[in-house]
């Protein structure tokens, strides 16, 4: 039998390797940014065409390379990081492992063009599927200008993998956002199919996240600075009142690199615990600074998880200066046992002679007993009031009398098998404005008002979104939002279907858009920029719990967000209405939520419990 083990080629290998490092466009956006930032750039521009489809363009002005070094970063773990394996357990830059290049190279048309500042020429060299096409001098700025264009070209199946341009341009938007706010010292520019997404000066890390996430966050954060033996923490947390129901804003760097660790973010949200429901997440932008060989970061193709030698000391450290920060500015009750706060405010300054000693006021003439005795009620007024009491509760007893007779209940026209029967009258109560209690024949049922209604506005919506526009309610002033990118791109993409529900908004540009109107079946009393604002809330937040398509998602946010919620009184027009509307539906017995709707009791149920 002949041997059947061999080597792989190396483009073989290389497209194999490409497989786990370049997942989509937005995963060579992180590659060439981190390598930018490793050569030393204070200046940093992305282009990008088609979602990063077409092209993606990175130009720093960076250390540039050598002709050499332009074709050798080419090759497979070819890196100037590392020289042996103790490297690795001090590492401090972005990349290191040396497969980025070459695998990008394996699946693309890459175009490199860089030179050194000492250097008179540059070089160009031009690659398209692991084979070099071109290399030569050429003249060009000092840096780096790295093009890849067509990705995926010779891997249609990957490539048919890929989502739609506005959920990869998402995608390239988050990774853009995560190396912009590990390196606010840094200018940083965001262009898409000609279009300036992100233009980033070099500031502060506060003003990073402003420019980063919007003007707003500038009352949202609250600064965090913690130095011990083992990290040093620096940035900032969100106020809880800024709170969200998804984990979108949430960023942890270690030595300057985000990372994704479900450990530290229970140590951030166990420090919320006293000032944040549990179904929201805080905002975060922390920085750990800690000695490279406490940690390893090689245990992932993306880099993005790291182990530590001592992760419970970390989560005590992170969650106790968080808990501290928001102590310090009076976000949450805090103890400081070195200090008591009663003697803060005592008097300091003044001298011994201007502190007067508190004088009592006495009047001699004073007589407790004269105002009881004046004050007392006679034998006679004794009289008159009970008296009073007695036609008082005589009235009552008229009103509640003819209260009883007054006309309460609600006939429903359906068969004798249905719930409800033509004959006799059919009590409806609501029980402490949460429930709706309505008697059948067979006994009674209840009903729970906001799930109901949730349901009757889901197959509403969905119907509107399937056939026809909803109805919309005209702002009488319209209002404008500006959103963040990643939000203003989410928006685009579902902007007909926004629409198609009775929103009237239209892109205001520059991330911004103007709500002119309202769907007319929306009870709340938010402005219309916030229900725009809870709406992309619930459709992320839904993305992430549900695998639903788009308008599924959206008419299930939007019935959540509409419906009446539990303590909202309803008289009883308003429960017959809902009660007819509900057994309209398809599916009246179950909420959008999976849980029921209807709990019903016969009579047989009801005495069981008064025989026990």
């Amino acid at each position: 039998m002949s041997d059947i083990i061999q080597l792989l080629p190396d483009s073989v290998a290389n497209q194999i390797a490409a497989g786990e490092v370049v997942q989509r466009p937005a995963s060579a956006v992180k590659e060439l940014l981190e390598n930018a930032i490793d050569a030393g750039a204070d200046r940093i521009q992305l282009l990008v065409k088609d979602a990063g489809k077409a092209l993606i363009q990175v130009l720093d002005n960076g250390c540039g390379m050598s002709p050499t070094d332009a074709r050798m970063c080419f090759e497979r773990h070819a890196t100037s990081k590392i020289k042996e394996a103790a490297d690795l357990f001090a590492i401090r830059t972005k990349g290191f492992r040396g497969e980025a290049m070459a695998s990008i190279a394996a699946i693309a048309q890459v175009e490199l063009k860089t030179r050194r500042v000492e250097d008179e020429l540059g070089t160009l060299v031009e690659i398209e599927g692991s084979t070099v096409q071109k290399q030569e001098p050429i003249a060009c700025a000092a840096g780096t200008s790295i093009s890849i264009k067509n990705l995926f070209y010779n891997t249609p199946a990957r490539r048919n993998f890929l989502k739609s341009n506005s959920v990869e341009l998402r995608h390239i938007i988050d990774e853009f956002q995560r190396v912009a706010l590990a390196h606010p010292d840094l200018f940083f520019s965001l262009h898409h199919d000609g279009n300036e997404l992100f233009h980033l000066p070099s500031t502060s890390l506060k003003q990073r996240i402003v420019h980063v996430f919007g003007a707003g966050y500038n009352q949202k954060l609250v600064p965090v600075s913690e130095e011990t033996s083992i990290i040093n923490i620096e940035g900032f947390v969100g106020k809880p009142e800024f709170a969200k129901k998804t984990r979108g804003e949430q960023f942890f760097f270690v030595n300057r690199r985000f990372i994704k660790d479900a450990y530290l973010n229970h140590a951030v949200a166990s420090a919320f615990d006293e000032v944040l429901s549990r179904d929201s997440f805080p905002l975060y932008v922390l920085f750990i600074e800690i000695d490279p060989t406490q940690i390893d970061i090689n245990v992932h193709p993306t880099k993005t998880e790291i182990k530590f030698q001592d992760e419970k000391a970390m989560y005590a450290i992170i969650r106790s200066a968080v808990k501290r920060s928001l102590g310090r500015y009076n976000i949450a009750p805090t103890l400081d046992f070195n200090q008591e706060t009663g003697f803060s405010q005592m008097i300091t300054q003044q001298s011994p002679e201007d502190i007067v000693a508190p004088s009592i006021r006495v009047n001699p003439n004073f007589n407790p007993f004269a105002a009881s005795v004046e004050s007392a009620p006679s034998r006679h007024h004794m009289g008159q009031s009970r008296e009073k009491i007695e036609q008082d509760w005589s009235g009552i007893h008229e009103v509640l009398k003819s209260v009883s007779h007054q006309p309460t209940a609600l006939n429903f026209g359906t068969e004798d098998e249905q719930i409800f029967t033509k004959a006799g009258e059919k009590q409806i109560v609501q029980l402490h404005q949460r429930f709706i209690l309505s008697t059948i024949k067979s006994g009674c049922l209840l009903i729970d008002q906001q799930a109901a209604h949730e349901r009757i506005l889901y197959e509403r919506f969905v119907q509107q979104l399937a056939t026809k526009p909803g109805t919309s309610q005209q702002s009488l002033f319209p209002e404008t939002v500006t959103l963040s990118a990643t939000d203003a791109e989410l928006v685009k993409e579902l902007l007909p279907d926004i629409q198609a529900l009775g929103f009237q908004i239209r892109e205001f540009g520059n991330n911004a858009f103007v709500v002119e109107g309202v769907p007319a079946d929306i009870t709340s009393t938010a402005s219309e920029v916030e229900v725009l604002e809870q709406l992309l809330e619930g459709f992320k937040n839904n993305q992430a719990a549900l695998k639903l398509n788009k308008r599924d998602q959206l008419a299930r946010t939007l019935a959540k967000n509409s419906a009446i919620k539990a303590g909202t009184n309803l008289n009883l027009e308003e429960m017959t209405a809902l009660i007819d509307e509900l057994f309209a539906c398809e599916m009246p017995q179950v909420s959008i939520s999976g849980k029921p709707i209807i709990v019903t009791f016969s009579l047989e149920e009801l005495l069981q419990k008064f025989e026990k």
